[in-house]
């Protein structure tokens, strides 16, 4: 089958991560699917739900394998499965009703009790009033109702006395608002009990419990066994599963037993978890279920599925896909391939040489044929028949006899203010779908100061600047020194040397007739600023996907005032980068806002990168978007920020295809509406 594996990823240790896949089970669940012969595309899914429904409207996957978590929100864990059932698609795991039944602890809780199921005693609190007159024997523990992973949960977790649970609950409630659960803490031991349906069908799925041991120093000091977040994180490596678990065959029977009537009364399907916790005195007690476990390499339900027969990962993934097909009615067998999209890949062939000095910069923003190559492989790996488009006089003739269905431009275009968007005006003209900004958004985003206009009127700051046609031209009252001139109309930052920053006007004059002499065009002037730069990498179509800032850090070598030059682009000279950038949290997020902002007033759609700088007081300034940024793996900008972000080079150019797609196949609907009318 065709099977769309959505997951987060995870990125860094921080705890909101906790929860997400990391690259490492990334690989592994997609190596094991493809071993059982299906066609897997991995599918990452943080940022807009819009860009998620357009990868999955292109890949049209018989089957969504899915471990995403959300990302924020009680509901985070049921959003992809009630987008997933909007759509229509098959999936694998639980529904959006028992992901959201079953991320809410208090929730579950009740309904397993109501069916008979032992839980300790507790109470939700939302407010710390709600810790007025409670009535649970301590000692007690509390931890975040709506989080996994043991998210919130430390040694410092379970108090014993009320004082004590008073500033723990109010310390959690600051961190996590949507409430607590406080619930009577059992001395013993975690007991996990693993849930694979269609594994073992005369326990209901229910597979053999696991416990867990620690190596000694890990948990040295601790007064109470507790699997929390420093031991699932930190210690990871001193935590060992047990299986079977450590407990009597009774214990075992009874383990079992209340879990199936847990799992059945909450309606978990194909894979899950439930955790409790065997007491001193031999009592079991329900704690939480996971809809969405871990499937880590070395979690429990591969340990447990052995003692079924189910001896590799390959084994127990496929009994997910299994029972997930089972319940879709899907067959098994390998369909016939899906007719091959005809790709049209524009672009625009350097066949010089660039140099650092520009002096040699007439074709830097064109491919190089090792770029063109490595963007037909990536097209072609999903699926598709890419046809050649260089995007020369002779495209006009060429492109309406070439039989493409949509086209991935790159094309840069020839002369003019107009030339990048030669091609998608082309396009427009024949009806053809294509990648990138239409015309409109091109245009203004080569034209630096129509780009600032329009972003300074949606609300953000730029750098006071003027426009030189000559260089003769008075200047305007208020202007500062230093100063930057750059051509008003190039990109890959042609026309920016060491000399184009100008602290005098004499200075100015001189480098501006010059530069006016060297391009044919207008320059643009604005005041230097002199805080941090950075470019913010944006994918997807009306509310895009920001992924991780890239600063560029200026070297003793950049001098006294240093800028982002032709040199440095093309030889790293005098800089440096960092992605993603070390920023605080306020800086992140207006980074972030920015970015988003100025992507949305210049009507980019599908991809750009913005550069932004802080002026001397540390605000954010716009200083310009590049709504065709470069795709050279590995040295383009928005490459390395989409590595650092997870997403390798056939990802990031199948995440700018498939929104293109989803116009062609709107497009051929709405023919097809229009022919079944006529």
């Amino acid at each position: 089958m065709r099977i769309a594996f959505t997951h987060n990823l995870q990125l860094s240790d921080a705890e909101e991560e906790a929860e997400f896949d990391t690259p490492a089970t990334v690989e592994m669940i997609t190596r094991a699917l493809r071993n059982l012969g299906h066609e897997v595309e991995p599918l990452e899914v943080s940022g807009p739900a819009s860009r998620v429904v357009a990868r999955l409207e292109a890949l049209a996957p018989d089957l969504v394998f899915n471990t995403a978590e959300g990302s924020r929100g009680r509901f985070r864990e049921a959003f992809f499965p009630a987008l997933f059932d909007r759509l229509s698609l098959p999936f694998t795991g639980s529904d959006a009703w028992v992901c959201a039944l079953t991320l809410d602890k208090h929730l579950s809780k009740l309904l397993v009790q109501q069916h008979g199921v032992k839980t300790p005693r507790w109470r939700f609190v939302e407010r710390m009033s709600d810790l007025d007159g409670i009535e649970l024997q301590f000692p007690v523990i509390a931890k975040p109702n709506y989080e996994g992973s043991s998210k919130g949960v430390t040694v410092d977790s379970v108090v014993e006395d009320l004082p004590s649970l008073r500033r723990l609950a109010f310390d959690l409630l600051g961190r996590f608002p949507s409430g607590l659960l406080v619930e009577e803490f059992i001395v013993g031991r975690d007991i996990v009990v693993p849930f694979l349906e269609k594994a073992s069908p005369q326990t209901g799925g229910v597979l053999t419990p696991a416990s867990y041991r620690w190596d000694a120093e890990a948990v040295a000091g601790r007064k109470y066994q507790l699997y929390d977040y420093e031991l699932k994180t930190t210690h990871c490596t001193a935590t060992h599963v047990d299986v079977p678990a450590v407990i009597t065959d009774a214990e075992r029977d009874e383990a079992m037993r209340m879990s199936h009537v847990a799992f059945r009364a909450l309606g978990c399907r194909d894979v899950g978890r439930i955790d409790l916790r065997l007491a001193q005195t031999g009592e079991l007690y329900f704690i939480e279920i996971n809809a969405l476990p871990s499937l880590e390499a070395g979690a429990s339900i591969y340990a447990s599925a052995k003692l079924v027969g189910l001896e590799t990962p390959e084994a127990v993934l496929g009994t997910v896909v299994e029972s997930a097909a089972e319940r879709y009615g899907l067959k098994m067998t390998r369909k016939k391939r899906r007719p091959k999209i005809r790709v049209g890949l524009a672009y625009n062939l350097r066949r010089t040489q660039t140099t650092g000095d520009g002096g040699a910069d007439v074709e830097a923003e064109y491919d190089t044929p090792e770029t063109i190559s490595a963007l037909k492989q990536a097209i072609a790996s999903h699926g598709h028949e890419v046809v050649d488009l260089e995007a020369t006089p002779e495209l006009v003739a060429i492109l309406p006899a070439s039989g493409v269905d949509v086209v991935f431009n790159v094309a840069e275009g020839t002369a003019g203010r107009f030339r990048e968007a030669q091609v998608p005006a082309l396009l427009e003209l024949l009806g053809i779908p294509y990648t990138g900004s239409d015309p409109t958004a091109l245009s203004l985003g080569l034209d630096k100061s129509l780009a600032k206009k329009v972003v300074r009127q949606a609300g953000f700051l730029t750098p006071d600047e003027f426009v030189m046609i000559t260089g003769k031209e008075r200047l305007p009252k208020g202007m500062n020194f230093p100063v930057i001139i750059k051509p008003l109309a190039e990109g890959s930052s042609k026309g920016i040397l060491d000399s184009s920053v100008c602290v005098d006007e004499a200075g100015l004059r001189e480098v501006a007739q010059r530069a006016v002499g060297t391009y044919g065009q207008a320059m643009l002037v604005e005041t230097y600023l002199p805080g941090r730069e950075f470019t913010v990498a944006l994918l997807g179509e009306r509310r895009p996907r920001v992924l991780p800032p890239m600063e560029i850090l200026f070297t003793a070598d950049a001098g006294n005032l240093p800028i982002y030059s032709f040199a440095s682009k093309f030889e790293s000279k005098g800089v440096a980068f960092e992605c993603p950038a070390k920023t605080d949290p306020a800086l992140g997020r207006e980074l972030e806002r920015v970015a988003k902002g100025v992507f949305t007033a210049l009507g980019c759609r599908d991809v750009a990168r913005v550069d932004l700088r802080l002026d001397a007081n540390g605000r954010v300034c716009f200083i310009e978007c590049n709504p065709l940024p470069g795709l050279s793996p590995g040295f383009s900008d928005m490459c390395v920020i989409a590595e650092k972000a997870g997403i390798d080079y056939r990802t990031l150019v199948g995440e700018i295809l498939a929104p293109a797609l989803r116009r062609l196949r709107h497009q051929q609907r709405q023919r097809s509406l229009a022919g079944r009318l006529s």
